[in-house]
């Protein structure tokens, strides 16, 4: 299972250089978890970037992956994390979603350099 973080999907969205290589990495829908905190962040994203009709078929994709909810759980192990590894809130948040569900994270933001259970694929130079 993989948890896509949201500057990943954005890469994949852009079909940006950075984008087109996460494509490999990118699982079927039935194993992919989503974070509703990634919907909510992509969902700003794609109302400011895009467009209503790019937002539909984003959130249509995704309800073809696992949704999970931030739960007590999450929130507790997400406060660990925001401790112990300076992570932002979001950050933190689809961390702890990831390892709650023995999943690893696949992403382009650099906050979770040296993370276990991280695929980070930096973003290309413009």
């Amino acid at each position: 299972m993989r948890v896509i973080d949201s500057s990943a999907w954005i890469e994949w969205i852009l079909d940006s250089p950075t984008g087109r290589q996460l494509s490999d990495q990118i699982p079927a829908p039935g194993d992919s978890i989503v974070p509703t905190i990634v919907q909510l962040e992509l969902s700003k994203w794609l109302l400011r970037e895009q467009d209503e009709d790019a937002l539909n078929n984003f959130i249509a994709y995704t309800m073809l992956c696992k949704i999970v909810p931030l739960d007590t759980a999450i929130a507790r192990r997400a406060a660990e994390i925001c401790m112990q590894h300076k992570l932002a809130t979001a950050d933190a948040i689809i961390y702890a979603t990831a390892l709650q569900h023995d999943a690893d994270v696949l992403t382009c933001d650099a906050h979770f350099k040296g993370l276990e259970n991280v695929i980070l694929l930096p973003k290309a130079a413009d």
